[in-house]
């Protein structure tokens, strides 16, 4: 059976104790231990969701929706259970407007290709920003190129900020739909997007957001936002891979043709015609990813056990301090300076490559994330091959940090 949980949240977070809570956090690199800085990639996981993995296979393990015997009923209420928590996480309006999806690129290509099929001709177009992850790129580029459609851009300056004195200009007639990411995985800029959609708005123009490096760092609210699709990863919130969530405003999800076909996205099926389910099953075609599910819910759990308000403060002021002690390097230099920055810090060393960096750092146990993090166009901006990038997490310390110092001075140092 899954398991009942009975939380209370505290204002004042004990990182210690909260760092006990995740096995891997304990492992040893080179003899050293484990400074795990590479959590805009993917973050650890806690007990809390190991445990409701381990409980479906081992207590309840079966398919969902469609059986009537008791081990399915039970992982039905389960998994339909996280779904519920999704929709309280963003405050959904109605649970049927989360549709269960592989992640967040999932989520992003899911409306590129239903909302592109139903709504984008030749000569419309798509406005992106500069800053994007590529699965908020390609995604739209491929659907352009199928319509006929082209891909507009919103430029940035060279603190990582979008210019949006241009966005009225660049929201013209032929613009079909704005697609922006909340947080920079690269830059950590923590972009306007009330602004951007209250504008687009005023247009008649619909508005995706991609959340997935804002979802376990910032309160997300889609009706206060007044987004019509939101799109973020469970493993980036720890949780499991291979599960997430698209969020889309009823009338809209209503409008859009199914992704895929097969079982449970339909009513019935004949060989003349197919009649399909209601939201939000008309996009979950095939058996889902049922323990990922569960465990997803769990880890919205944990999240809620912390409190996103208490997660940001603490995380708020962990950056603050990796920035001031990251500016005692005379030879590192930051990648975007936005005044608004949340979890990733982008940087270089002096002229070394950041492989070269990353490297001895990982010799010294610290695990941070170097190369182009999937965002090719923002580096060619700054004519950079790449960055070293650490990003930070509920767990992480202010003595992790220090090493991290340290062990650029000595990758300084070694490089020399």
């Amino acid at each position: 059976m899954p398991a009942n949980f009975i939380f209370e949240t505290s204002a004042q977070l004990d990182i210690q104790k909260i760092r006990a809570d995740f096995p891997l956090l304990a492992t040893q690199v080179y003899g050293k231990p484990l400074v795990y800085l590479d959590n805009a990639a993917t973050t650890q996981k806690p007990e809390l969701v190991l445990r409701a993995i381990q409980d479906y296979y081992t207590q309840y393990n079966s398919n969902v929706h469609r059986g009537v015997h008791y081990l399915s009923q039970v992982a039905t209420t389960a998994y339909e259970d996280a779904r519920t928590k999704v929709a309280a996480f963003i405050n959904a309006k109605h649970t049927h407007e989360v549709i269960f999806t592989r992640g967040t690129t999932d989520g992003i290509n899911l409306v590129a290709n239903c909302f592109g099929r139903k709504f984008l001709k030749a000569g419309d177009s798509i406005l992106i920003s500069a800053i994007e992850h590529h699965s908020n790129i390609v995604p739209w580029q491929m659907i352009c190129e199928e319509r006929g459609a082209t891909l507009k851009v919103i430029p940035v300056n060279e603190k990582g900020e979008l210019i949006l004195e241009e966005l009225d200009e660049l929201l013209d007639d032929t613009v079909k739909l704005v697609a922006v990411t909340y947080i920079s995985n690269t830059l950590g800029t923590i972009n306007p997007v009330k602004e951007i959609i209250t504008r687009a708005h005023q247009q008649d123009i619909p508005v995706l957001v991609d959340a997935a490096q804002a979802a376990p760092h910032l309160p997300l609210d889609v009706q206060e936002l007044d987004v019509d699709f939101l799109a973020f990863s469970s493993h980036k919130m720890y949780g499991p891979t291979g599960i997430g969530a698209l969020y889309g405003k009823e009338a809209w999800l209503n409008q859009l043709p199914p992704y895929q076909g097969g079982g449970d996205m339909i009513k019935s099926v004949s060989f003349k015609k197919t009649t399909y389910n209601e939201l939000p099953f008309k996009f979950e075609a095939g058996t889902p990813s049922i323990a990922e599910g569960i465990a997803f819910g769990a880890a919205i759990d944990y999240l809620q056990i912390l409190g996103i308000p208490n997660i940001q403060e603490a995380e708020s002021q962990l950056y603050a301090y990796a920035v001031d002690a990251l500016q005692t390097i005379d030879e590192l230099r930051f990648i975007g300076e936005a005044k608004h920055r949340a979890a990733s810090i982008s940087f270089l060393v002096g002229d070394a490559h950041p492989f070269d960096v990353g490297e001895i750092l990982d010799k010294q146990g610290i695990a941070v994330r170097t190369g182009h993090h999937c965002t090719e166009p923002i580096m060619q901006y700054f004519n950079i091959p790449g960055t070293v990038r650490a990003s930070i997490a509920i767990y992480n310390t202010t003595e992790e940090i220090d090493k991290l110092v340290a062990g650029i001075k000595k990758a300084v140092t070694l490089l020399s």
